[in-house]
């Protein structure tokens, strides 16, 4: 089996003005360009996208969405579609971060849909799981994160999900400058793939890349990424900045 190719992915979350965003897209490119063998997403906020996928075209860097609604099209005031996501340039989308389901309702129900229809329109889903402080505190993360899987996932089968992402977020890690250490991540990769492979099958658990979140830097980013089940990174606050988040490309 050939190796997985490691993605290093930017979440830019709710910052960057159009400006902002397109100057930093330009900078980040030629940080970048001599980059091979590791895929680089970033993803702006929904009115940047357009123009830092103009500011980004014909590099390395692929452009993703940081959410998307389930249907197609319809009277859903705020909302984007998968197909306006792709229109806009979008190859990637982030579904399930733990932001959407602590401030916005976001369930493992709807991340299932979501998951489907980005899947349904040729989008790359980063499907975000992950378990709190006192769920970490009681033991139950590997309860908490193998029923994300599975809800999240349900109804998929294997040939669904070759271009799955999955992102392996503890809450606790993520904005808190606290990091799963390299061994507690790859714990927990090792448990993901496992899961993966109950659920579905090894080759999909072996060809799946599993990406950890919560506080990446580029001072751990090459130890995380020495770990065998490891394969890349969603990176939030240190993406903001060009020069730190190349570095940590450049692990």
């Amino acid at each position: 089996m050939s190796k997985r190719t490691p993605l290093i992915a930017g979440n830019w979350k709710m910052y960057k003005t159009c400006g902002e965003s397109v100057k930093s897209a330009q900078l980040l490119k030629s940080l970048v360009d001599g980059v091979t063998g590791t895929d680089i997403m970033i993803a702006p906020t929904f009115t940047s996208l357009q123009p830092v996928f103009n500011a980004i075209k014909g590099s390395r860097i692929d452009l993703g969405g940081q959410n998307l609604h389930w249907e197609t099209e319809g009277a859903f005031t705020g909302e984007i579609s998968g197909d306006i996501l792709k229109s806009a340039g979008c190859s990637f989308v982030i579904i399930g971060h733990s932001e959407r389901r602590q401030y916005f309702g976001e369930t493992d129900e709807t991340v299932n849909k979501k998951i489907k229809a980005a899947l349904a329109c040729g989008l790359k889903p980063i499907f975000c799981i992950g378990e709190s402080d006192a769920e970490r505190d009681s033991n139950l993360t590997f309860s908490v994160l193998d029923k994300q899987v599975q809800a999240g996932l349900k109804g998929l089968v294997s040939d669904d999900l070759k271009d799955l992402v999955l992102a392996y977020e503890p809450i606790w890690a993520i904005g808190t400058g606290k990091t799963a250490t390299s061994d507690q991540a790859q714990e927990v990769h090792t448990f993901l793939r496992a899961s993966i492979a109950k659920q579905f099958d090894d080759p999909l658990a072996q060809s799946l890349r599993i990406l950890y979140g919560g506080s990446v830097k580029p001072g751990n980013t090459a130890e995380l990424m020495s770990m065998p089940d490891i394969d890349g990174a969603l990176v939030g606050g240190a993406s903001l900045d060009a020069e730190t988040f190349s570095q940590i490309v450049n692990y």
